[in-house]
């Protein structure tokens, strides 16, 4: 068979050049080992699905697991680390596509992109989130921490950067399941409100502020951003794992409408995963193509000069920035374990290739994120009518307090 011949020609190649901790088991028994001591075993089922293999990229690679075409077995850590390692030596060599070439956001199309996301089920999101259900970067003191505890202590470093004080009014742009916004009020003394476009998370975080009696310190909207009403509403605004959504066009809005809400004197924090590649392009080896087509469809991520850009043009200036990057790394693994660790589970709320998307996801950006494919930044910013005076202390001492 022709693709066969040329498999096994690839094969030799491969194996004389680098080495990976794999297998490829063939249909018919024929099995050919990529390095020394292979943990992962990538089955074919059938000729054509020996396709994917050819010009093979992340994005490929990535289809045929999902789509029922290979058979992975093996830790999915170790099976993103041969996926790179096979893109890299047998995919062609492109970045991602140039960010001016992507759709444009509107509220209708960021919605249903959140709800396709956000909107699969609670209880799956409860199997391997914590237990406030944060759904974005944890903060890591040591990296020996639970994922319970290093995400409290990530709600706390916000609130310490925003300086939250009681009586605050604050607004928690893409709130998910209300964590954040509820940890504002009860530990902080803050009036909090929350929005998010998942219909999903708005019912389960106002049950959970209802249970927790916070309902007059404490509440969640099912709104955009765009549609909060008013002028220098919110002393201060956080927004975690949302402008992800936004559009790289959009930024100029999106900021707009912070600062907007901000009232004079007032600090945000913008929290995102952010492009390493100056022009903001994403991913490459087909990896933005997998996470456009399966799992955040219209998301865009910009460059860290572009926040401060758009940041700077919207009127807000930028007192401060901290990477993430190590710190989403080790949340992402942390979140592919348990999901690991209870399949069976996962698939009874998801049904196979939805939990197939998932695993390939979180074990995939676990690596990206370790690679240094992409970034993530807590960006903190001001807006005030006097230049000569901040809200914030002259030194970061204050942040790392508690």
């Amino acid at each position: 068979m022709l693709i066969e011949s040329r498999i096994e020609r690839m094969v030799g190649e491969f194996r004389a050049g680098a080495s990976l901790p794999a297998a490829i088991e063939l249909w018919n028994g024929k099995r050919y080992d990529l390095g020394a001591h292979p943990t992962v075993t990538l089955r074919v089922p059938d000729p054509a699905a020996l396709r994917f293999f050819v010009d093979a990229d992340l994005a490929k690679l990535a289809e045929a697991y999902i789509e029922g075409h290979l058979e992975v077995d093996g830790p999915m850590a170790d099976a993103m680390q041969v996926a790179a390692g096979l893109a890299l030596k047998w995919g062609p060599a492109r970045k991602g596509r140039l960010p001016w070439l992507r759709s444009a956001h509107s509220k209708e199309r960021d919605a249903d992109a959140i709800s396709y996301h956000y909107d699969v089920s609670n209880d799956f999101y409860a199997l391997w989130l914590d237990r406030r259900m944060v759904y974005s970067c944890a903060y890591f003191k040591s990296g020996a921490e639970s994922i319970d505890d290093a995400q409290a202590q990530k709600l706390d470093h916000i609130c310490r950067k925003l300086r939250l004080q009681p009586g605050d009014r604050f607004l928690d742009i893409g709130c998910g399941w209300g964590a954040l916004a509820m940890h504002a009020a009860e530990r902080y003394g803050a009036t909090a409100t929350g929005i998010t476009l998942s219909k999903n998370q708005h019912a389960l975080a106002n049950e959970r502020i209802r249970a927790a009696g916070l309902e007059d310190k404490c509440q969640v909207l099912l709104k955009d951003y765009r549609d909060v009403p008013g002028e220098e509403l919110f002393d201060k605004i956080a927004s975690v794992g949302m402008f992800e959504h936004v559009g790289l066009k959009n930024l100029p809005v999106y900021f707009g409408a912070i600062r907007r809400l901000l009232a004079d004197g007032g600090i945000v924090l913008n929290h995102g995963i952010t492009s390493v590649d100056p022009d903001s392009r994403p991913v490459g080896m087909g990896g933005g193509e997998f996470i456009e087509r399966y799992v955040f469809p219209h998301g865009e991520l910009p460059h860290l000069s572009l926040v401060f850009k758009e940041m700077g043009a919207a009127g807000m200036e930028v007192m401060d920035s901290e990477t993430l990057r190590l710190h989403y790394a080790r949340t992402l693994s942390r979140w592919s374990e348990r999901l690991e660790g209870k399949l069976d589970q996962a698939r009874a709320f998801t049904g196979d290739k939805r939990l197939r998307i998932w695993r390939t996801y979180l074990a995939g950006c676990a690596h990206a994120f370790e690679c240094g494919w992409v970034s993530i930044q807590q960006v903190l910013a001001v807006k005030s009518g006097d230049p000569r005076r901040s809200p914030l202390p002259w030194t970061r001492d204050y942040m790392y307090g508690g």
